[in-house]
This record gives structure tokens, sequence and C-alpha cells, in this order.
């Protein structure tokens, strides 16, 4: 069994120096034993099923003690996962129960008891990602990890920051944010949809660099569509150039295999409540060590944390229990396996995909080559707009979908996650079906 430790462990004759009462740490005592059964389910699942993803893949067995870990809405099909997942029940309640501790005298289990606990997560994340524990901060999303490289970097009037029209909007706004106070001026470049190639995105950027490219932004998972950015090559073309790369990793973590030495990045942002399936609200953010020192934080620590990666967690008073939850978030996803994982999102998606694709009236914005995507596909029926037919299924077969609309394509984004059944995903291929030969009128 993969060792858990609590997060209520605390030294109890610290407590008690602390002239804590003997019933609190009595109540603190019990809280250590605290424990879900979920993480034992799963473990046992995992040791019973096939230990080759290719075959685990199709093991409803397996994947139905995955869905019991989680406390879902029966009567709604979420297939909007990529915006923010459920977090598994082992993961809610041990947010639950370290929020009720903190709130017994915050000063002290929260300041004190759980909030140094964030070191342990550090850990587990930089391992996670493939980085050292002193490069990697904990945010509270993708935005916020982001946000902090892109007003964080020095630019002066007349420089450029070279995007793609397919990144997050968020992001654009706060390009659009420096150009209105700064003088700078953002490039956005149209890349290909569901490309074949990782050539024609990379081409496509080396085309706009100028001696004005002073920074660049990349979304290693294009949040429209699911399509994998050659990030690495992208990297590189920066280096090339001496130009900074950032990448916006909110897709990517957790949903397929990967590490900051497959990039070869410097600054790495990323929202944990969605592949992760963290409590809703925590972030990732890389910093490559040696330029911790000259990125800006969005809050202003002290001058003595300039060199340090904690400065970009100074962010005030906060709930530690947050961030320490994403203990047994990590768990989870280490029990059950990214290659297993990425492998059965891989299926659920082909499992409709296939069902649709000779339908001549459905479109696909995403290339499904394994190493152009995973659990994410955008799909178009041409000649109904997008959303009406998101309203029509959720309202007939209470599937909740993303609308994508852009300029170079518009659709549905489809994004299930290791809980969907294949009901689930039948339910939606049938409805699909349904819609692209008879309408939704």
């Amino acid at each position: 069994m993969l060792e858990r430790s609590s997060p209520f462990q605390c030294p109890i004759s610290s407590a008690c120096l602390m002239g804590i009462s003997d019933r609190l740490v009595q109540e603190k005592v019990s809280a250590a034993m605290f424990r879900d059964t979920a993480l034992d389910l799963l473990e046992e699942h995992s040791r019973r099923t096939d230990s080759d993803p290719s075959s685990a893949t199709q093991d409803e067995a397996f994947w139905m003690g995955v869905r019991s870990a989680f406390a879902l809405d029966s009567d709604t099909i979420n297939f909007n996962n990529g915006g923010c997942s459920p977090s598994p029940r082992v993961v809610a309640d041990s947010l639950k129960q370290q929020i009720d501790y903190a709130n017994k005298a915050p000063s002290i289990f929260m300041w004190r008891d759980l909030d140094p606990k964030i070191e342990g997560v550090r850990k587990r994340l930089a391992s996670l990602f493939g980085a050292d524990s002193e490069e990697i901060a904990i945010t509270r999303n993708a935005s916020e990890s982001l946000m902090t490289c892109l007003f964080g970097l020095p630019m002066s009037p007349g420089d450029e920051l070279l995007t793609t029209s397919q990144d997050y909007p968020r992001m654009i706004n706060a390009i659009r944010q420096r150009e209105r106070r700064e003088g700078i001026k953002m490039v956005a470049i149209d890349v290909p949809v569901a490309p074949s190639d990782a050539a024609g995105v990379v081409e496509a950027f080396e085309r706009a660099i100028t001696s004005r490219t002073k920074l660049i932004l990349i979304s290693h998972v294009v949040f429209m569509t699911g399509q994998i950015n050659p990030v690495r090559e992208i990297c590189d073309l920066g280096k090339k150039h001496g130009i900074p790369v950032v990448v916006d990793g909110a897709h990517a973590i957790a949903q397929f295999a990967f590490g900051q030495p497959d990039l070869n990045c410097d600054y790495y942002g990323s929202s944990l409540h969605k592949w992760l399936m963290a409590p809703i609200g925590t972030g990732l953010l890389y910093v490559k060590r040696e330029l911790i020192d000259d990125l800006w934080a969005l809050m202003a620590p002290g001058p003595t944390q300039d060199p340090d990666i904690r400065k970009f967690e100074e962010i005030g008073t906060h709930q530690a229990a947050v961030h320490n939850a994403i203990d047994e978030a990590l768990t989870f996803h280490e029990m059950l396996g990214i290659e297993r994982k990425s492998a059965r999102l891989r299926y659920l998606r082909s499992r409709w995909t296939d069902r649709v694709s000779e339908l001549s009236n459905v479109k696909f914005h995403t290339n499904l080559a394994p190493d152009h995507s995973c659990g994410i596909c955008t799909v178009e029926i041409e000649g109904i707009e997008v959303g009406d037919l998101a309203g029509w299924l959720e309202k007939n077969y209470q599937i909740v979908v993303a609308p994508i609309e852009h300029h170079q394509f518009r659709g549905l984004r489809i994004s299930p996650q290791v809980y969907t059944s294949l009901a689930e995903v039948d339910r939606f291929a049938e409805a699909i079906i349904m819609a692209a030969i008879h309408g939704i009128s």
C-alpha cells in the first residue's frame, strides 16, 4: 500500500505547551485517525486489473470501482470536466475535515499546524512535474500562475508578445492590459486547427518572430480543442532567439504523461482542479530556479524573498486546507496510474467518435491521433448553432458540454473523466447521431 500521511499529525506536546485544553488535544488526536476507504478500494481494484494500460481500458469492473470513489449527481452527465472536475470523495473529505479542524482556532491550528504542510505537497508536485521542489509554487489556478509570468517579466513600450488566437481569453486580457498600461504589442497568430503534424504550428511561430518579440505564450493543450501543441519545439525556438516562453499547461497536468524535462520549458502554469481532480482553486507554477529572482510576483513579497519560489504564494490569509488536500488527489492519481488513466480517456473518446465519424455533417476540430490529443475532443454538427446544440443536449439528455466559438471553427468541447461510464458515453453518441440526422427543432 502507498503510504499516506494524515494532514492532522501534530505533536501533542506542542499543543500542551500552548495551553490548549485536554478536550481540544483529544479532538486533534481523533482527527489524526481520519481515513477514507476510497483509496483502499482503488488499491484493491488496481491489484486486480491488468497492469497493461491498453488492456485495463476496458476492464469495466475496475472503472466502476473508480466511479464509486466519487459523489456524483446522478441526474447530470458532466462532459465539461475540462472546465472543472469533481474531486474524489477522499479529496473532498480531507478538505472538509481540515477546514473544520482549522476553524477551532485558526491562528493555531491553521497557521502553526496545517499551513506548513504545504512543503510536503510541494515536493510531491515537483515529483509529478519532474522538477526541483524549489521551482514549484502552489497557486490558486492556472490564471494566477500565468499572470505572474505575463505581468512579472519585464517588457518595454513597443516590445511584442507573441501568442495565438486560440489561447485562453483570460491570458489574452492580461496581455491587452499590458498593451494599455505599458504600450507593448500583442501579436496573436492563427495556427492550424487539428494540425496533421507539429511543423505547421512551429513554422507559424517562427514566421511571426521579429526583432521586437520579447515574450512567447503557448498553450500546452489548446483549451478549445484538446490539441497538444509542440511545446518542446516552441521552447527550443524561444531559446534559439533568446526569447522567454511561458507555457499554459492548464489542461495538460495529469491528463497524459510528461514532465518538465520533456518540454525544456522555463515557465509553466497549470490548474490542478481539472485533470488532477484536486480541490477547486488549486494551481501550480513552475519557474526555472535561476530565473526566479528576476520574475516579479503578483503580490509584493519582502526583498529577501526575491530568489525564493514561495514569493509567488504571498497572497495573504488563505485556507491551508485547500492546498493540503492536493496531497490526497496526488495519491489517487498515482494509484490510478497516468498511463492507465490517459489510455482510458482516449478509449472513452474513441467510443463515441468512432460511432459518429461516418456522418457527413459531423466534423472534428481535434486531431484524434494519440500523440496529438487525449481526453478532449471538439465536435461540430454543420448547420446547427453550437449554443443551440449545447442547450438541446442539456434539456433533452442532461448532458453538459462546453460550446466553443472561434473565428477559425466552432463546436462542442467534450471532456469526460475517469469516472465517466460507458452508458453515459453511449447516450452522448446517440444524441449526436439523432441531432445530425434529424436536427434539434
